[in-house]
């Protein structure tokens, strides 16, 4: 018998993987405003460029596909569809930092359906630090000026609404992982997602085909971005809690912003400033509240 394994929230590794596909989505809402298309049908072009490269990567990593969609894969499938479509719209109606930052609500869905349905109670510093990344997220918003867009309150509805699809995702692929491959799941979830998102750009009258040269390249850097990004946080979602994760992909507002300032000339305000290190520094706390309490070296249990 050998000592015990660290528990998975030690997992460096995932932390960094995590943090990276953070990121790489934070560059998203970019992308999509620069798409040319309608909202759904960025999504849908987003997950159909996406596609060859996944397949490609999970032939390779011998994850296989020949196999039928697990139930969990094609259920995380259905609810990324509807979050990159009522995000994608939110980012459409409010601004960009909006629209990021609510999507973002996403740490007190996983919390509290850990809480209610799977009696995981969260330490009370958890919960500090949930609070904390989502004040300087909303801090961030604010500052901007939050009636920004054609329909802010539509776009920030639909925002928000995204908080609850994204949450679901998360839970889909955690549970999908643990019997999964991260690519497998990434694959089928996005076959599935791509047609609903076709159809709903077609019933909703949108210009499904960029009208720009710089349209088709904004749609095929979404595909990239997916898969690093997407890719990044479902490999990690095997390692981490969900709720843990759900924390650190706080840091997309952030790189939103900042991506908003460097690209489009949106100032980075004081106010601004302070939420984005806010928040983060409520990332760094949530991850430093869910470690283990360490094990005494005079009760820890000897080898054998």
């Amino acid at each position: 018998m050998t000592t015990p394994q660290a528990p998975q929230t030690r997992d460096g590794r995932a932390l960094a993987v995590l943090i990276f596909g953070a990121v790489v989505i934070g560059f998203v809402p970019i992308l999509v405003r620069l798409s040319d298309t309608g909202s759904a049908a960025a999504g849908f072009w987003r997950l159909a460029f996406a596609l060859p490269l996944l397949a490609l990567m999970t032939r390779r990593a011998g994850a296989g596909l020949g196999r039928a969609p697990s139930r969990l894969a094609m259920v995380a499938g259905v609810m990324f569809a509807l979050d990159l479509g009522f995000w994608h719209y939110g980012i459409a109606l409010t601004s960009v930092a909006n629209a990021t930052v609510l999507t973002n609500l996403t740490p007190v869905v996983v919390t509290a359906f850990a809480w209610i349905f799977l009696r995981q109670s969260p330490r009370k510093l958890f919960l500090l630090a949930v609070t904390l990344a989502l004040a300087g997220a909303f801090t961030m918003a604010a500052a901007r000026g939050g009636a920004v867009g054609p329909a802010p309150g539509l776009g920030n509805a639909a925002a928000a609404l995204t908080a609850l699809w994204y949450a679901f995702y998360f839970l889909a692929v955690s549970a999908a992982r643990r019997t999964e491959a991260a690519l497998r799941i990434m694959f089928w979830s996005s076959l599935t997602g791509a047609p609903l998102l076709l159809g709903a750009a077609f019933l909703l009258g949108e210009s499904v085909i960029p009208a720009s040269l710089g349209g088709w390249a904004a749609c095929a850097g979404l595909g990239v971005l997916h898969v690093a990004g997407q890719g990044a946080i479902a490999w990690a979602l095997g390692r981490l809690p969900p709720a843990t994760a759900s924390v650190v992909v706080l840091i997309q507002p952030v790189v939103a912003a900042a991506a908003g300032w460097l690209l489009f000339a949106e100032a980075l305000g004081p106010l601004q400033a302070l939420g984005g290190a806010v928040t983060l520094a409520g990332v760094a706390l949530a991850q430093w509240s869910a470690r283990p309490p360490r094990v005494p070296a005079a009760s820890a249990p000897k080898p054998l």
